[in-house]
């Protein structure tokens, strides 16, 4: 049995996960005000008059349900690579901004500028899964 050891850089994995939180609670406080400005109250998650605000509940909408994945990759991968797993995670939280502000123009289309994010999750991907293999033995580091 092998002791797993956490490397003082694993802080930065710790604190891009803390700033993904302020990312979504951006994101969170963007749908509240759209609710005001486009009069679209609760219980109501989109509204037939309202696209720009249905562009906004959906740039949230998909981002929180990504989040989990998200985190998972992050948090485990950044076990063993810690700086790598947060700049990638710093990518992931850049492009979800620049996804939102594409998808608040009302053009859906816009929203691929933030697709870039993928690098990013792919990279967190790729980490999670060579720490698995190290950790069954199939593979060296």
């Amino acid at each position: 049995m092998a002791t797993l050891l956490i490397a003082k850089e694993y802080g930065y994995v710790v604190l891009t996960t803390v700033s993904s939180g302020f990312l979504m609670t951006y994101l969170a406080m963007n749908v509240g005000k759209a609710r005001k400005k486009y009069r679209v109250f609760y219980p109501k998650m989109y509204d037939d008059k309202e696209p720009i605000f249905n562009c906004i509940q959906r740039a949230h909408l998909n981002t929180v349900e990504i989040y989990p994945q998200f985190l998972f990759l992050l948090l485990l991968g950044g076990l063993e690579h810690p700086v790598v797993c947060s700049v990638a995670g710093l990518v992931w939280i850049i492009s979800r901004l620049f996804y939102a502000h594409g998808y608040y123009t009302g053009d859906p289309q816009k929203r691929m500028r933030g697709s870039f994010g993928y690098l990013g999750l792919i990279t967190l991907l790729g980490c999670t899964v060579k720490f698995g293999l190290r950790l069954l033995g199939a593979i060296s580091t």
